[in-house]
């Protein structure tokens, strides 16, 4: 009978620093794993890819507005010039 093997998501530190090669190929083959020191989580270790991911620079709404299609179909917003109502306090 074959056993099936559960994949670890937790790493105790000194077993991380020991089997780092392991815990590197568990990384790329099932996404991050965390790593435990005094039974607390301090770190994950995730791949490369997911890395860059979080450097990709977020746009801001100007450059979201400038990519949009929209914009480059000579789309025109007008603001509108309505003040409100006036009201008696």
């Amino acid at each position: 009978m074959m056993r099936k093997m559960h994949r670890r998501r937790t790493w105790q530190l000194q077993e991380a620093k020991a089997r780092f090669s392991e815990l590197v190929n568990e990384v790329m083959k099932d996404g991050y794993q965390t790593i435990t020191k005094n039974g607390h989580p301090v770190a994950v270790l995730i791949s490369l890819e997911e890395f860059e991911k979080f450097k990709k620079p977020k746009n801001n709404l100007g450059d979201f507005l400038l990519d949009s299609p929209l914009f480059k179909n000579d789309f025109e917003i007008e603001r509108v010039k309505d003040f409100g109502r006036d009201i008696d306090l």
